[in-house]
């Protein structure tokens, strides 16, 4: 375990040097003479693409940043650089959004992975207690990590380099790889990642066999990539791509498969709970990344909490974000949601998404793990997970996908699963209005904090085509995000996005 945790801090921390254009800093930190020499080894590096890909996506709370700031919906009662992202005006002079620009934390993820899916072999050959098996999961989650950075960094700016072989110190320039080209790329890495990932780790999957790295399920559940995972993503990249037939395709695989990952779609109660769905870690989360206390995972950064709460809930005068009452009410415009709901007087039945909802600020109190207790204000160090994927975000993208397809009855069934279990009525045209629209403003309630809302709004009026300054932003490419300055000048071959030129 020390030498686990001595891997993982020296690769947090800021390198110098580079002179190309990705300034990635170096991953492999151990010497030669001592890496790759045995099975703890592999261990190491592999929690390392893992710590990186965290690191990637907390930073700076980009997470959040990119996926519920920039749509616009939040009020920004202070902060300059959530208010410019809120308004499109990510060309900033600002430290925050400079961060955002530079894809460097996403590269150092994609060469962790490449160093591991080259060297771990080596293993194989020096230390007999490292089965087959478990190297060709080790290489199946290091593949759908990869694929999984090079998703995640084609939704923010594009086009961006595809980079498949590890570099240890430099880097040679390289063009940016159309999008399309590369998310076909990405979609084919993640099946054959998802041909050798188990349903659950140490549990006698037939693709992962005894206890992996010697230990129980309990420590991976909620910790490690699975097959449900990785088809998760790829029904993401589907949706993304308005490929709706495979969205539907694998969003099915899922449905048929997910109690093998002992997932369960989450009850109102346990989802806003202190200590419910996203406390620790646990096989429900079905891609995401945990803050466990007992593991030393909690910080005062990094969270959404950090973002969101302020008095009553912590001792901070006023939250970085919030949603206003007026929409408050609008998106949660049903009777008996047991998220939230108002009597006829305007005063909320529910505060287990939204506390003060009558005061100044409502505090936007759905995800709220914080140490010691929330009967604590004053102890503001949070360790909520970072759940990119759960059971009713795949549900809501299945009928999503159906819908689009013209499958409206299995449209309706997957909608109302989570209505149902949100103390909703079934769907119905005149009640709810148009199928789609009832989808997406399902995901909006139910997802609300979770990253999704941007890319969701995307989506939305790429298949609605209803909305003409939002269709202009999508065709003119001002979706994506514009590339930071550094990087275009360290690597002659990159030219910026169209739109921020």
């Amino acid at each position: 375990m020390k030498r686990i945790l001595f891997y993982l801090l020296f690769l947090s921390i800021p390198f110098s040097g580079c002179e190309n254009m990705l300034d990635i800093e170096p991953t492999r930190v151990v010497s030669e003479e001592n890496m790759w020499e045995k099975m703890e080894d592999t261990r190491a590096a592999l929690m390392g693409v893992y710590g990186l890909t965290k690191s990637a996506l907390v930073d700076r709370n980009a997470f959040w940043l990119y996926g519920e700031v920039r749509s616009g919906e939040f009020a920004i009662p202070v902060r300059r650089d959530l208010r410019a992202i809120a308004a499109n005006e990510l060309n900033a002079n600002d430290v925050t959004l400079e961060t955002l620009r530079n894809w460097r934390r996403w590269y150092a993820v994609v060469n962790a992975a490449n160093i591991f899916l080259e060297r771990s072999p080596e293993v194989l050959e020096k230390d007999a207690r490292y089965t087959v098996n478990n190297h060709q999961v080790d290489m199946a989650q290091a593949r759908f990590l990869r694929a999984f950075a090079y998703f995640y960094m084609s939704r923010i700016w594009g086009d961006v380099p595809l980079i498949t072989s590890a570099s240890e110190w430099s880097f040679n320039n390289k063009p940016r790889e159309e999008k399309g080209k590369l998310l076909a790329w990405v979609e084919q890495e993640l099946l054959k990642a998802a041909e050798d990932m188990p349903f659950r780790y140490s549990n006698n999957d037939i693709k992962q066999q005894g206890n992996y790295y010697n230990e129980q399920t309990s420590r991976w559940d909620g910790a490690l990539a699975t097959q449900n995972s990785a088809y998760a993503i790829l029904a993401h990249l589907s949706a993304w791509q308005g490929n709706y037939p495979n969205a539907a395709a694998y969003t099915a695989y899922i449905d048929e498969n997910y109690s093998h990952s002992n997932i369960n779609y989450a009850t109102t109660a346990n989802l806003t709970s202190s200590s419910g769905f996203f406390y620790d870690k646990h096989s429900s989360q079905m891609f995401g990344f945990p803050g466990v206390w007992a593991h030393v995972e909690a910080a005062f950064t990094g969270h959404i909490e950090e973002l969101t709460l302020a008095a009553p809930v912590v001792n901070k005068s006023i939250p970085d974000m919030y949603m206003t009452k007026e929409t408050v009410v609008r998106v949660f415009d049903e009777a008996k949601d047991q998220r939230f709901s108002i009597d006829t007087l305007g005063n909320p039945l529910t505060e287990v998404y939204f506390t003060n909802f009558n005061g100044r600020y409502p505090i936007f109190s759905k995800i709220k793990c914080i140490m010691a207790g929330v009967s604590d204000p004053s102890f503001r160090i949070f360790s909520s997970a970072l759940v990119f994927t759960r059971l009713e975000d795949v549900t809501l993208l299945r009928a999503e996908a159906l819908a689009v397809l013209g499958e409206r009855n299995g449209a309706v069934d997957m909608l109302n699963r989570i209505r149902e279990n949100r103390g909703l009525l079934p769907y119905s045209e005149e009640a709810n209005g148009d199928l789609i629209d009832a989808i997406f403003q399902e995901r909006h309630r139910e997802l609300m904090g979770e990253g999704h809302r941007w890319y969701d709004m995307v989506r939305y009026h790429k298949i609605k085509n209803n909305d003409p300054d939002f269709v202009k932003l999508i065709n003119e490419g001002g979706i994506y995000w514009p590339i930071a300055e550094p990087l275009l000048q360290q690597n002659t071959l990159l030219e910026q996005n169209n739109y921020w030129k």
